[in-house]
C-alpha cells in the first residue's frame, strides 16, 4: 500500500494493515525497518532506528531519556551515558527540522507537522 501525500486528515497515523507509521513527511515501515522522508530513504543505524520507532509510537507524548535507554539497552546499561543525546542529535541531522523537540528536564517529543 502506498501512502498518499495528504497528511491533513490524520497527521500521526498508525495503520496496522500497511505496517506504516507516518508523522508528516516521515514514514516508518515497521516490517522492513525502512524509514523515508518525502519518499527519500534514510540510512539509519539500528540504534537510531530504535529511538525513532519508539518516538513514532509515542508521537506527541514526552518520552524520557530513561524510557528510551530502557527500550534500547539491557537493564544493566549505564544510564548516565549521553548516548541517547547522540542518537537524537544524529536523527535531527537526518530528519526535517523541528520534528524532534527537547522538552527541558523531561525528555523528547516527536511533533508531527499539521
Amino acid at each position: 500500500e502506498i501512502m498518499s501525500g495528504d497528511w491533513s486528515s490524520d497527521v500521526c497515523s498508525s495503520d496496522l494493515a500497511s505496517a506504516e507509521i507516518a508523522c508528516g513527511p516521515l514514514v516508518l515501515d515497521t516490517r522492513s525497518g525502512r524509514v523515508s522522508v518525502d519518499g527519500q530513504a534514510l540510512s539509519l543505524t539500528s540504534h537510531e532506528l530504535r529511538v525513532l520507532a519508539y518516538l513514532l509510537h509515542h508521537a506527541g507524548e514526552i518520552v524520557s531519556r530513561t524510557e528510551l535507554t530502557e527500550h534500547i539497552y539491557a537493564q544493566d546499561y549505564d544510564r548516565d551515558s549521553n548516548t541517547i543525546e547522540v542518537f537524537v542529535a544524529r536523527l535531527r541531522k537526518k530528519l526535517p527540522p523541528g520534528l524532534i523537540e527537547t522538552v527541558r528536564g523531561l525528555g523528547y517529543r516527536l511533533t508531527c507537522p499539521q
